[in-house]
């Protein structure tokens, strides 16, 4: 059995949970969420907390876990919201943000143009730095993994977007000039 749904996920203040047929639905005050739970799981929502159980069907045992972290994701994103902070290193490498379209100058003849879901708010600053906003984090970290993988950092210069913080491997060039 999952140790995490021996616990229960404390409920913050402005934030409510509500079942509607076989979706958990959580509001709080950046927005609204909606999780699907498996058929086999029970979640209830007393003392001031949430529980995952096991229901009377044993089919979705291995969704426990995944379940009860699922819940306390959308918890924390209706009531902090989640981030995630992108680099672009490189000579001439900049991105713009025209509506809901990141455009991104990353060294191709033609600048890279990408829409951003409308649940997830993007700004740039300084030509260099992309942050993400928003409720769900899958969402949030997915355009985040899509604009990374445009461009990965490469060892040598280090070259290409990053998340911030993230520490890349450099590798050492060629030396010239050595024999052997």
């Amino acid at each position: 059995m999952s140790r995490l749904i021996k616990k229960s996920i404390p409920l913050p203040a402005g934030v409510t949970v509500s079942e509607r047929n076989d979706s958990f639905i959580v509001k709080g005050p950046k927005g609204e969420l909606a999780i699907k739970v498996m058929p086999g799981i029970v979640v209830t929502s007393k003392d001031g907390g949430v529980w995952v159980e096991q229901g009377k069907e044993l089919a979705n045992f291995a969704m426990l876990g995944t379940t009860w972290s699922l819940i306390k994701n959308a918890i924390e994103g209706v009531t902090d919201g989640f981030t995630k902070k992108l680099e672009i290193e490189g000579v001439g490498y900049r991105a713009a943000l025209e509506g809901k379209e990141l455009v991104m100058y990353l060294g191709y003849a033609q600048p890279v143009r990408v829409r951003v879901p409308d649940d997830v708010t993007a700004a740039v600053e300084k030509n260099t730095t992309i942050l993400f906003l928003g409720t769900s984090k899958e969402n949030v970290g997915q355009i985040a993994a899509k604009i990374r993988a445009l461009k990965k950092p490469e060892p040598y210069k280090g070259k290409g977007i990053h998340y911030a913080g993230e520490v890349i491997r450099r590798k050492v060039g060629k030396k010239a000039g050595t024999t052997g």
